[in-house]
């Protein structure tokens, strides 16, 4: 997965996560990228620093982003700073969410596409269910019209958990 920094034609700015570049534009080209905060369609990829690992030897240094996008109507709008530990409590608040989440979900592991489509064509009694699928079979999925989503974090299998 890429996570492109991503702004709309307002000015906003906000992360999307795509498999790949092209996938990036080829969910812009069949509108399915929109703005969070305004819903505009009109979305590109903002500039970003480059991820770049420190050495195992070296501290932590805590630094802030500081990105300045110009909003269409001229003036300056700065976006919001978030601190190492801010992200790393998001992190935590997210990964408690999927795992509340997937308590009420049953594992079908690779057989997720199949579950997936026998649910949505009334073959098999709609549940909530998690499991593995490749991009290539989300993608499938998605343009049959089946609502599917990656989680933000990796699950392992009730096997793999033993």
């Amino acid at each position: 997965m890429i996570v492109f920094d991503l702004s709309c034609d307002s000015g906003h700015r906000f992360e999307g996560w795509f498999g790949s570049s092209a996938d990036f534009a080829s969910q812009c080209d069949r509108a399915l990228v929109s703005c969070p905060e305004c819903g505009s369609l009109v979305i590109a990829k903002a500039p970003m620093a480059p991820a770049v690992p420190r050495k195992g030897n070296q501290l932590p240094v805590a630094r802030a982003r500081e990105a300045k996008l110009a909003p269409a109507g001229g003036g300056q709008q700065e976006s919001a700073s978030v601190s190492p530990d801010q992200a790393a409590g998001h992190a935590r608040v997210l990964a408690q969410a999927q795992a509340k989440a997937l308590e009420q979900s049953r594992w079908v592991g690779e057989r997720f596409a199949a579950q997936s489509r026998a649910m949505h064509y009334g073959e098999a009694e709609a549940e909530p269910i998690h499991g593995r699928a490749t991009i290539a079979e989300a993608r499938d999925l998605l343009a049959e019209g089946i609502p599917v989503a990656p989680l933000p974090f990796p699950v392992a299998s009730p096997e793999e958990l033993n």
